[in-house]
């Protein structure tokens, strides 16, 4: 029976410094693209799905196949394996909620075992990614499918906890029981109920372990 979900992030939490489409734009030629497209969406000047704009037209012609190992190559922070395993231990849904394209949260779900992601998702025409946005995901729609993946588990969202570090984290954060800032930004550290930092995913389970025996 599940207890709780907690709720992680991806870009800049559970992959460190740059976002998991930086990474990948780098192997798709187009990364000071997506570098200022994130920075500008980062000082609010340009909307997520703006930015999901400019990052899809970089794929124009590639096809699923020829990305699929793409995600395998992102740096991560370590304890991901351990911190998932003592989330289903304590019977709490491991989830991640991202604006990051849907094959990195697919590809992290198959290698640790989360439950299930959100994530925009890239047009694909004839086999080849059109270089258009087929499903676009904001800041909002990212806490409505954390309630949405509550209410599908019997849940309050007052009981569920989220893991993340910035701007796209903080409807979330305002929506759970529990909001932890790793490695955050100013902005999630002041929204959040508590914080953690460091290379290590396993400093927050001190933190949602105090939580649920309180």
């Amino acid at each position: 029976m599940v207890r709780a979900a907690v709720f992680f992030d991806v870009d800049g939490t559970l992959v460190p410094q740059a976002s998991s489409g930086q990474y990948l734009a780098e192997l798709l030629g187009h990364t000071d693209v997506v570098r200022e497209a994130e920075a500008s969406y980062a000082a609010g000047t340009l909307s997520n799905q703006e930015v999901s704009i400019l990052d899809a037209r970089g794929w124009t012609g590639h096809t699923p196949a020829q990305v699929r190992g793409f995600p395998e190559f992102l740096p991560l922070v370590e304890g991901i394996t351990e911190t998932i395993s003592w989330c289903r231990a304590q019977d709490l849904a491991p989830v991640l909620t991202t604006l990051a394209w849907k094959p990195v949260g697919d590809y992290l779900c198959e290698r640790f075992g989360f439950t299930r992601t959100s994530g925009p998702r890239l047009e694909v025409i004839e086999g080849r990614y059109s270089g258009e946005v087929a499903e676009h995901l904001d800041e909002m729609g990212k806490r409505d499918f954390a309630l949405a993946v509550a209410a599908e588990l019997g849940v309050d969202p007052a009981r569920c906890a989220a893991v993340g570090d910035s701007r796209s984290d903080l409807p979330l954060f305002a929506a759970v029981g529990l909001a932890i800032a790793f490695n955050a930004t100013p902005a999630a550290r002041t929204a959040a109920h508590a914080e953690a930092e460091g290379g290590d995913l396993r400093a927050v389970v001190p933190l949602l372990s105090s939580w649920l025996d309180a």
